[in-house]
């Protein structure tokens, strides 16, 4: 079975707070305990090396000054990216954004890549070409947003409510899940997980949970790193 993930991440998931108006979805894990994994979430691993530690904290210096959601192990593995996917939603046509803090990351880019069958591309932008992303600076220990709009075969990315740029691609014609992820030894916190469905993309909640085998994961992910 094929899974389309919109992954935010810094390089796009129940006990946590959900709230739903209209076709929006709210996460903000202040209900879920500290110290373990988000209640309504799957992890896996694309890639190599240890899964990653997907825990939520506490950060008074969050957005909402409660609980956010940390991937805590700092593997050096190169080509290794820890996934936690949001299990109460698939969708196809979606506005999802994230705020984010990194306490470590790698580069200065927001890039959005594709993974099909186990292996990662980054899409070329429209007007510009495969440029491997967009140069972009990202302050560690400051919190930021990253935002994707997804309708159709066009995807539009945002930083901090800039617009960097689109990309167009038809590799996943089919509605999928919302996650976030992480690279190699990256340590980010994340709050606020928005999710608004277009009227005709219409979830279905009786999708199948992610598998924690990964190496044949299909994806689309949106990266910003310092």
């Amino acid at each position: 079975m094929k899974f389309k993930i919109f992954s935010l991440s810094l390089l796009f998931l129940l006990l946590a707070t959900t709230v739903v108006s209209a076709q929006t979805t709210t996460i903000d894990f202040n209900q879920d305990k500290v110290g373990e994994a988000p209640s309504g979430f799957s992890t896996a691993l694309t890639g190599r090396g240890r899964p990653g530690k997907w825990v939520v904290m506490k950060d008074p210096a969050s957005p909402n000054q409660g609980n956010v959601l940390a991937q805590t192990d700092a593997d050096t593995t190169g080509y290794r990216f820890p996934v936690c996917v949001y299990d109460g939603l698939t969708a196809k046509d979606v506005d999802v954004s994230v705020k984010f803090k990194p306490v470590s990351a790698l580069e200065g880019n927001v890039v959005l890549y594709k993974v099909e069958n186990g292996k990662r591309s980054d899409l070329p932008l429209v007007g510009k070409g495969r440029t491997y992303g967009m140069k972009e600076k990202v302050p560690s220990g400051e919190w930021g947003t990253l935002r994707v709009v997804a309708n159709g075969n066009r995807f539009e990315v945002y930083h901090n409510g800039k617009k960097l740029y689109e990309v167009e691609d038809e590799t996943f014609k089919d509605g999928g899940k919302i996650g976030l992820w992480t690279k190699a030894d990256s340590v980010i916190y994340f709050d606020d997980l928005q999710v608004t469905e277009n009227k005709k993309s219409g979830g279905d909640m009786n999708d199948k949970k992610l598998r924690a085998q990964s190496n044949s994961r299909n994806e689309l992910m949106a990266r910003a790193s310092r």
